[in-house]
């Protein structure tokens, strides 16, 4: 796995979410994730066809996407409803659009699906492709959530 492909998912959730949910966000050490668990209650992945191939998906901890809804809606949010299922997805879409133009301006060209969701405790995330997946945690004020992204080798 490059760093030219992990930086430009990682550079743009942290603008995204300052652009869209005035929310501060500070990644954290990148480890080699064995399973496929999510860590988070609710769950978005989009897969990448092209140079390369492969996923990325975020998982947010309950207290962090209701913050980040709250402030994309301007409303206040208090549960895992279609209003946050909706941001994940948003977010999601968002930051593959700005990471992928990151990575066409070093020379790379793939496109993103539709975002899926998956949700509760202990749900799953599966990566379309076999390669390593990297998971880069996140810091908010707000609670935690978490990247991984994963590429063919």
């Amino acid at each position: 796995m490059r760093a030219e492909h992990i930086n430009p998912f990682i550079h743009a959730m942290v603008s995204v979410l300052k652009t869209m949910a005035s929310v501060q966000a500070t990644p954290d050490k990148p480890y080699l994730k064995k399973d496929d668990v999510a860590i988070g209650d609710v769950s978005s992945i989009v897969g990448l066809t092209g140079v390369p191939t492969g996923s990325f998906s975020l998982s947010f901890e309950k207290k962090c996407i209701l913050k980040i809804a709250s402030n994309m809606f301007m409303e206040e949010v208090n549960e895992l409803n279609s209003y946050t299922v909706d941001a994940v997805g948003e977010l999601a879409n968002m930051v593959s659009g700005q990471a992928r133009m990151k990575m066409e301006a070093a020379g790379f060209l793939c496109t993103g699906a539709i975002p899926t969701i998956a949700r509760g405790e202990g749900h799953q995330v599966r990566h379309f492709t076999d390669g390593p997946k990297i998971a880069i945690p996140f810091s908010t004020p707000d609670g935690r959530f978490f990247m991984e992204v994963c590429f063919e080798r």
